[in-house]
């Protein structure tokens, strides 16, 4: 159960509006409009105000849908959320661009914007590192960026260590000011940034976002050991991504969730969140449920039971 006094902590992430995530190949595996409109409309119900999206989620559908749904809503509202996109997933580049170009992420930018419907992001992430863009080039990018009030603060995504220390090294006066958030794959499977990542981001008052907290789903109890994945289902959609998780230790990590959650009276997608939210360095954690039942297995829900 996620305590009232946390929804702070919970994201809505809107990378199943239009596709699963950023590739091209799973476009028509998402989340409709109608669907998309509906879970927003839920997540600010019980209380959520952090949402996230990309400029390549469902090839920038996510962005429009979720531009869309925020128009509809009271500036009041919008005055107190937490809008936060990215830029640099090398499926949003032109062939022969780099995508974290200064050109590149100066035309994302105002794409982003105009899709959403905004003046200004809150957060704009680097999705992913681009090995062929020299790094000062990417921050004099977001520099540029802050200084024509475009953005609010940036993070990077994906970072190793390295990564992390780079940017560290780069940074200064207000853009350093901005840079405010780390937003990694963190979850019980996958466990390495306790070793670097987060204590260095605590240490330099950076806050960590764990995406993927139930690693595609394995981590909500519906797999089984020796059981194909059910069709329709993450892992099964994208084998590529999770296959290599099929594994005798994840199905034994799985069973000790299953065992917590029964001792504790949660569900067991509900003990794989209460395990990063009670991760010392961790901020905040995004979700990504495809109905309102599924909000409810987390054990996201309003005190009244929205």
């Amino acid at each position: 159960m996620i305590h009232t006094e946390e929804l702070g902590r919970i994201i809505f992430g809107c990378g199943n509006f239009g596709g699963l995530g950023s590739s091209p190949t799973l476009r028509d595996k998402g989340d409709d409009r109608d669907r998309a409109l509906a879970l927003l409309d839920h997540a600010r119900g019980i209380g959520l105000t952090r949402f996230d999206t990309a400029n390549t989620y469902g090839g920038g559908v996510s962005e429009i849908v979720l531009g869309e749904w925020l128009q509809a809503q009271d500036q009041d509202f919008r005055s107190r959320i937490q809008i936060a996109t990215k830029v640099g997933n090398p499926h949003g580049c032109p062939p022969g661009e780099r995508p974290l170009s200064r050109s590149q992420i100066a035309h994302h930018l105002d794409q982003s914007l105009q899709r959403l419907g905004l003046d200004r992001i809150s957060l704009y992430y680097l999705h992913e590192f681009d090995p062929l863009t020299p790094l000062d080039e990417t921050l004099e990018a977001l520099d540029r960026a802050l200084a024509q009030g475009k953005i609010a603060a940036f993070g990077v995504s994906n970072a190793t260590i390295a990564d992390l220390k780079a940017v560290l090294a780069l940074t200064g006066g207000a853009l350093r000011a901005a840079f405010t958030h780390i937003q990694n794959q963190f979850n019980l499977l996958e466990q390495g940034d306790l070793e670097d990542v987060i204590p260095l981001a605590h240490a330099e008052g950076i806050r960590y976002v764990a995406f993927s907290p139930l690693a595609g789903g394995l981590l909500s109890g519906k797999y089984r050991e020796g059981r194909s994945p059910d069709p329709g289902t993450r892992v099964s959609d994208a084998p590529e991504m999770y296959g290599q998780y099929l594994t005798a230790p994840t199905f034994e990590a799985i069973a000790g969730l299953r065992l917590r959650a029964t001792q504790s009276g949660w569900t067991v997608p509900g003990a794989a969140l209460r395990f990063i939210l009670d991760t010392p360095g961790v901020d905040s954690l995004i979700i990504a449920p495809r109905s309102v039942e599924q909000f409810e297995g987390y054990g996201v829900r309003s005190p009244s039971g929205f």
